[in-house]
């Protein structure tokens, strides 16, 4: 008897956002020109946006985020405790967050310069005079020196409460150097820990399984809403961000993969394919910051004992995508408006950006309001930031994909400096594959 072959993951997140474009599509087409339209089914008279897109797609795609979400704190607090509580050497510990910090923040500086100079080069608002006026209203950007001091928490149970992940992770690190230098009474809570660790990766796989469906609504939803109209306004911005994204993503961090580790890019690129898709579909770092873990660690080959400080520092730290954005925009908005950006006003976008990175949550559209920051440190007007929120979205579902790839690959590169990583398993075309389903019914009946 011959059973049939299951489709990976990857392949059925695929067709999920296939079929949630092919839908919004669809749905976009059907409800054009009118406030409502109904579907009559059994007598009855069914309102389609209100149930299948302010409905169905809607709660589908909101549980499927409140999912992930719901993994992050624990996630980063438990595996980063597991982590740095296996430190007994607390110089291992600087030596961690000095090359991760260091990798993190030249590569996006990187970003922002490459973005800056094809945005200089192809000039996509050239041409364009208009008038700055005060009609775009933006939340205020934290202050540098603010961004800082924001990182140490005064409370760490608020801290998780809000999700404040920066404050999580100063906290965690804190509470596992406190573990490993306590003894026996650390060893004891080490344990539960590493078990807490377990079960929850556990829960990541089981909630990875439900991905194809989660990716479905959020797609479905997002194509019946967006107008077509405006991506063609802004085509060439959309295309140089678009550009430097790939280029960022498909050849910088593969040469500096290249250069620093000696491994093949070829092969860390196809084992990043879920991550990025998933990536791709929340535009979130902190939502996939899960999926992220998982593969770093049972794909690439990475050890918990970095992966574990290396990934959730990135969800919080590497914006590179971000920074791209910022880059582009900045150009972009000073075409618009007939400004002549100095040097010295470029290197200012370069650093400015490059440190906001630091304080721009991994969430949805949290890079337009550090943004704001980036344009008033040039005395651009923040009011252009409203000509490119229609684009945004596409955008933000492709840079939190680049984000998540660096992530990953200065992930690599401290675990293969540090000794702490396995080549084999990253050479394993199939290392993680035996995770990615799991038998329900075995479950039930274990």
């Amino acid at each position: 008897m011959t059973t049939k072959k299951k489709l990976s993951l990857t392949s059925r997140i695929v067709i999920g956002m296939l079929a949630g474009i092919a839908v919004g599509i669809f749905f976009q087409f059907i409800l054009a020109g009118a406030e409502e339209r109904q579907l009559s089914l059994l007598g009855l008279s069914i309102p389609l946006r209100a149930f299948f897109v302010d409905g169905i797609f809607h709660i589908g795609g909101e549980i499927f985020i409140a999912s992930l979400r719901m993994l992050v704190v624990p996630l980063v607090f438990v595996s980063l405790v597991c982590g740095t509580c296996s430190l007994s050497d607390t110089s291992k510990l600087g030596r961690l967050g000095g090359k991760s910090i260091g990798l993190y923040l030249i590569t996006t500086a990187l970003a922002i310069s490459l973005a800056m100079a094809l945005a200089l080069l192809t000039g996509p608002g050239v041409g364009v005079e208009l008038q700055a006026e005060s009609t775009f209203d933006v939340s205020a950007a934290p202050s540098l020196a603010q961004v800082f001091i924001n990182i140490f928490p005064t409370n760490p149970i608020q801290s998780m409460a809000s999700g404040n992940m920066l404050q999580i992770i100063v906290f965690a690190l804190l509470f596992g150097i406190a573990m490993a230098l306590t003894g026996k009474a650390g060893e004891r809570l080490a344990g539960i820990f590493n078990d807490l660790n377990e079960v929850i990766l556990r829960l990541v796989t089981i909630l990875m399984n439900l991905a194809p469906y989660g990716v479905f609504f959020l797609l479905a939803k997002l194509f019946t809403f967006i107008r077509y109209e405006t991506i063609l306004n802004l085509f060439m911005y959309f295309m140089v961000v678009l550009t430097v994204l790939l280029v960022h993503g498909l050849l910088v961090y593969p040469v500096i993969l290249k250069a620093l580790t000696g491994l093949n890019p070829i092969i860390f690129l196809k084992k990043m394919r879920e991550a990025a898709l998933f990536g791709f579909s929340t535009s979130s770092s902190s939502a996939t910051l899960p999926i992220t873990m998982e593969t770093v660690t049972k794909k690439l080959g990475v050890k918990n004992t970095i992966s574990s400080f290396t990934v959730p520092l990135g969800a919080t730290i590497n914006m590179d995508g971000t920074a791209i954005m910022q880059g582009v925009a900045t150009v972009f908005i000073a075409q618009l408006f007939g400004v002549d950006l100095s040097f010295s006003d470029f290197l200012m976008v370069i650093l400015t950006a490059t440190l906001a990175s630091i304080g721009t949550a991994g969430v949805p559209g949290a890079g337009l309001i550090m943004l704001a920051m980036v344009l008033q440190q040039v005395g651009l007007p923040v009011e252009g930031i409203a000509l490119i929120i229609g684009v945004d979205r596409l955008l933000d579902m492709t840079r939190t994909a680049v984000n998540i790839t660096g992530d990953a690959m200065v992930s690599v590169v401290v675990g293969k400096s540090e000794g702490e990583f396995d080549e084999s398993v990253f050479n394993d075309p199939r290392a993680g594959l035996k995770e990615e389903s799991i038998d329900f019914h075995h479950l039930r009946d274990s």
